[in-house]
């Protein structure tokens, strides 16, 4: 009797032994079928959401039949757990373990904002605001709010984030990244202080700033940043004022529409540079880093003038003579083809 009953048991242990690896090998066949994808899908998870909510979110986007089988994984490997917040891509043919070790490592998408060289702050806030990647603080804040969110001491917003490509996770805020274009620019803008020569006619970090501003309006053209920085220091060197056209159209404003006039030269603003001297109070742009080392390594030379030729480029000139020649030249019998920026 005992014996039938041990012989039993044992033949118990091996239903239950052979149920248990039928069951863990279609649990793992399940880990490794690829999910019902056909093209790139995105899986966002939310702050805070714990693993059985994970599997029930993956049951409820038609990704898994049922939840039991990664809640079966979770009990056989509890480290799986630990999932991460963030946007995911699931590629077609991945698999639910695949995804899962996404999950856990954080592997969350990447996505790039650019902030362009010339660009406004308005631009850059319209750009910012229109980006439903990131969310937004910067509708409640209006620019006091935005220096102190910053630390800056700077009184004025224009031009202080690097035109520069950021990258960042769904969820990152448009102060968090203007926060970084701040720190960005700042480290630059110290950097090339501290190489910049002493004879050049700057108070403080922020003039150099000014300048590379009125650098990158002026010119499209990478060879002629450090050109127009050597016009421009010399006519400030020589207490010339540097009458250049984008300091005018920043000070009109919206009333720009697409022409400057002599009287919008004779009009004074703070920032018409043919109406006050030296330096605008403020820049006039957003700027990138070969503008900022321009405005600090001017190149050397006699000429004090230039002029747009149409095709993107400028003719530099020595005299005033010269410039006036070039004037007529380029700007007075324009090409039918004339155009103030490089052609892509």
């Amino acid at each position: 009797m005992i014996k039938k009953l041990l012989m039993l048991i044992s033949l118990l242990l091996v239903i239950a032994v052979g149920l248990a690896w039928a069951g863990y090998r279609m649990q793992q066949e399940r880990m490794d079928r690829a999910l019902p994808v056909e093209q790139m899908t995105p899986l966002h998870v939310e702050n805070g959401t714990w693993f059985r909510q994970f599997a029930n979110q993956l049951v409820a986007n038609g990704l898994l039949d049922d939840a039991v089988w990664l809640r079966a994984e979770a009990y056989l490997n509890p480290g799986v757990t630990r999932i991460k917040a963030g946007e995911y891509e699931i590629e077609p043919g991945m698999t639910l373990r695949q995804l899962l070790g996404k999950v856990v490592a954080g592997e969350t998408v990447s996505h790039s904002f650019t902030l362009v060289e010339g660009m406004t702050f308005r631009q850059l806030r319209e750009r910012l605001l229109a980006d439903d990647r990131l969310e937004h603080q910067l509708k409640e804040m209006d620019e006091q709010a935005l220096l102190q969110a910053l630390g800056s001491e700077y009184t004025a917003i224009e031009g202080l984030f690097l035109a520069e490509t950021y990258q960042f996770q769904r969820g990152t805020t448009d102060l968090q990244l203007l926060q970084r274009a701040h720190e960005d620019l700042e480290q630059v803008l110290e950097q090339a202080w501290a190489q910049r020569k002493e004879e050049l006619p700057y108070k403080t970090p922020y003039e150099v700033l000014i300048m590379a501003s009125i650098i990158e309006k002026e010119t499209a053209v990478p060879a002629e940043r450090n050109q127009i920085s050597g016009v421009f220091v010399r006519r400030l060197q020589r207490g010339m004022r540097l009458q250049t056209d984008p300091t005018v159209i920043y000070g009109m404003g919206e009333r720009y529409r697409g022409n400057i006039t002599r009287a919008d030269l004779r009009r004074p603003t703070p920032w018409n540079t043919y109406t006050i001297d030296g330096l605008p109070p403020t820049p006039i742009a957003l700027v990138g880093r070969e503008a900022i080392a321009a405005a600090v390594t001017p190149e050397p030379g006699k000429a004090l003038y230039f002029v747009a030729k149409g095709d993107g480029s400028h003719q530099f000139s020595n005299s005033l003579r010269e410039h006036n020649n070039a004037v007529r030249r380029y700007q007075l019998q324009r090409r039918q083809d004339y155009r103030s920026t490089p052609q892509e």
